[in-house]
């Protein structure tokens, strides 16, 4: 079987700016609307829209792809949360702040 779209090498943590790795952690924390500490396919969903993402559809399966380690259909947010956030990143380097007005 041929797989398209491989996993992304892991951005190493000393190429993300502080602050856009800090705003993103809030917004999609935020996004956890029920609280249950996971992250539901529609939640991370609507933190790409909140990102003004072109492609959140496409952007929430490449998120679950790369952070959902267990592969139990949620990304937890004590655990797996820090791979999503990296992920955003690598997606919008250096225009977090632009996105989010």
């Amino acid at each position: 079987m041929v797989h398209f779209f491989s996993k992304r090498a892991e951005t190493k943590t000393k190429d993300i700016p502080k602050e856009d790795y800090d705003e993103l952690m809030k917004l999609f924390k935020r996004c956890d609307v029920n609280n249950d500490g996971k992250l539901s396919w529609e939640e991370v969903k609507a933190g790409f829209r909140r990102l003004q993402s072109r492609f959140p559809l496409y952007r929430t399966h490449r998120a679950f792809q790369m952070a959902d380690e267990n592969h139990d259909g949620f990304i937890n947010v004590n655990d797996e949360l820090d791979k999503l956030v990296t992920y955003a990143l690598e997606c919008y380097p250096g225009k977090i702040k632009l996105r989010l007005i």
